[in-house]
C-alpha cells in the first residue's frame, strides 16, 4: 500500500485499489462482504507511518520510502467553492469568481483524482454558466476572467465525458448561447489575446460543434462571422502550435459538415478563393507521419469538392489525383472513404481524372476497397468510379505504379 484508507466496515485498503473497486459498481467491502453504509474513504495515517518506517529501514535493500500523500479534495468542499463560484457570477462579482477558480485550479493541480473528483461534481456546468454571464458584458471589460474560465472549462470537458456524461451536456449547451458563442470568437480574432485563449477557445467551439444539442445553432452563429474564414485559414497557414492547427482543421470540417446554409455556402466559397485546396494538398503531404492531420485534411478537401469551384481548383492541381491515390488504404478508413469520395465527385465532372487515376493504379485500388469492406455509402461510389474508368482502361491503365507495402499494416 501507498495510500491506505478505512472503509466503514473497519477494513483498510490501499485508496488506488478499493476507488476502483466501488467504481465497477460494488457497494460491499471485500474483505468482510459487509453493504457500505458510507463509501467515504478515511485516511488511515497510522498504517501508513508504520508502511513508511519500514520502507526507511529498508533502504540498503533498495526501497524506495512512499511519500506521504496529499488527501483528495471532498465533495463537500467542490460543493462550496462552486456554490460561491454560483453565487459570484450572478454578482458579477469578478474578484471573487477568479478566488474561487483559483482554488480549484490548485485543486486540480494536486492529482488527476481531484481533477476527475471536481469535473463529476458539475463544475463544468457551473462555470459555463459563469462565462455565459460575464460574457454578456462587455467583452474586453471582463475578458481576464473569462480566460480563466475558458482555462478551467477546457479540461473539465473532457474530465465531464469520464464521469458525468448529462452534466457535460448540460454545461455545453450553456455554452451554447448567442453571447457565449459570440465571447469565444473575440478571443479567436483578438490581436490582444494569448495563445493559451485561443487554443482554449477553439477546444470549446470543437465540443460545441462535435457535442451539443445546439450544434447547427452554434455553427450558424459562427458562420455570421464574415471573415471566419480568414481567421481560421490564418492558423493553419501561419501555425501558431500544432494543436491550434489541429483544432483548427477540426472546426473547418465541422463547420463545412454540419450546416447547409447561405452562410455556410458563402464560407466555402470564401475558403476554396483563398486556395485551401492546394494548401490542404501540400498539409497531406508534409504530415505524412500525423494521421489524424492527413484525415481531416482529406475530409475538408471532400467537403469543398462538392462545390463546382471546389472541384475546379481540385481538378486543377497536378498533385491531387496521385495523391488521393495513394492515400487509399494508407491512413484509416475514414481517410480511404474521403479519397474515394473526391475520386468519384473529381471524375463524374472531368474525365481527366479518370485517366489521371488510371495512370497511378486507381483502378485495382478501388477493387481491392471493394474487396476488403467499406461503407456502403462508399462502396457504391467506388463501384460507380470503376465504372467511369472501364472504357479508358486499354489505353491508359497502369499496373506498376501500384505499391501494397503498407496494406496489411493499415487493416
Amino acid at each position: 500500500m501507498s495510500d491506505p484508507v478505512t472503509l466503514s466496515s473497519g477494513i483498510s485498503y490501499d485508496r488506488d485499489g478499493i476507488e476502483t473497486w466501488l467504481k465497477a459498481g460494488n457497494f460491499t467491502c471485500p474483505v468482510t462482504n459487509q453493504v457500505l453504509m458510507s463509501f467515504d474513504l478515511v485516511p488511515n495515517h497510522a498504517l501508513r507511518r508504520m508502511i513508511q518506517d519500514w520502507c526507511v529501514q529498508n533502504l540498503r535493500f533498495g526501497v524506495e520510502r512512499i511519500p506521504t500523500p496529499r488527501v483528495p479534495v471532498s465533495g463537500d468542499e467542490i460543493a462550496a467553492v462552486l456554490a460561491r463560484l454560483e453565487s459570484a457570477a450572478k454578482r458579477l462579482d469578478e474578484y471573487d469568481c477568479r478566488e474561487c477558480l483559483r482554488k480549484m485550479t490548485s485543486w486540480g493541480n494536486e492529482s488527476e483524482r481531484n481533477r476527475i473528483s471536481i469535473a463529476s461534481n458539475g463544475a463544468a456546468g457551473v462555470l459555463a454558466a459563469a462565462f455565459d454571464g460575464f460574457a454578456r458584458e462587455t467583452v474586453e471589460k471582463r475578458a481576464v476572467v473569462l480566460e480563466e474560465l475558458l482555462s478551467s472549462m477546457s479540461w473539465m470537458f473532457t474530465m465531464s465525458s469520464r464521469g458525468g456524461g448529462k452534466e457535460a451536456a448540460a454545461a455545453r449547451d450553456r455554452l451554447a448561447s448567442a453571447e457565449s458563442v459570440k465571447a469565444l470568437l473575440w478571443f479567436l480574432k483578438s490581436n490582444g489575446s494569448r495563445i493559451a485563449a485561443k487554443q482554449n477557445s477553439l477546444i470549446a467551439l470543437r465540443e460545441l460543434l462535435l457535442a451539443s444539442s445546439k450544434r447547427e445553432r452554434v455553427a450558424e452563429s459562427m458562420l455570421e462571422i464574415e471573415d471566419l474564414h480568414q481567421i481560421l485559414f490564418g492558423f493553419l497557414r501561419s501555425p501558431i502550435s500544432p494543436a491550434i492547427t489541429k483544432l483548427s482543421l477540426t472546426l473547418i470540417f465541422q463547420l463545412l459538415q454540419i450546416s447547409t446554409s447561405k452562410s455556410s455556402d458563402r464560407f466555402k466559397s470564401s475558403l476554396i478563393d483563398a486556395d485551401l485546396v492546394s494548401f490542404l494538398l501540400e498539409t497531406i503531404i508534409s504530415s505524412s507521419k500525423e494521421r489524424s492531420v492527413s484525415e481531416k485534411a482529406l475530409g475538408i478537401l471532400d467537403k469543398l469538392c462538392d462545390d463546382s469551384k471546389g472541384r475546379a481548383a481540385a481538378s486543377g492541381n497536378s498533385l491531387t489525383v496521385p495523391l488521393l491515390v495513394k492515400k487509399i488504404l494508407r491512413i484509416s478508413a475514414a481517410a480511404t472513404e474521403f479519397s474515394v469520395s473526391v475520386i468519384w465527385k473529381l471524375g463524374r465532372c472531368d474525365q481527366r481524372a479518370l485517366v489521371e487515376g488510371l495512370q497511378v493504379g486507381a483502378f485495382q485500388k478501388l477493387v481491392l476497397v471493394l474487396q476488403l469492406g467499406c461503407g456502403e455509402e462508399t462502396k457504391e461510389k467506388a463501384t460507380a468510379t470503376l465504372k467511369m474508368m472501364n472504357p479508358f482502361r486499354n489505353e491508359f491503365e497502369c499496373t506498376e505504379s501500384l505499391d501494397f507495402k503498407n496494406l496489411k499494416r493499415s487493416f
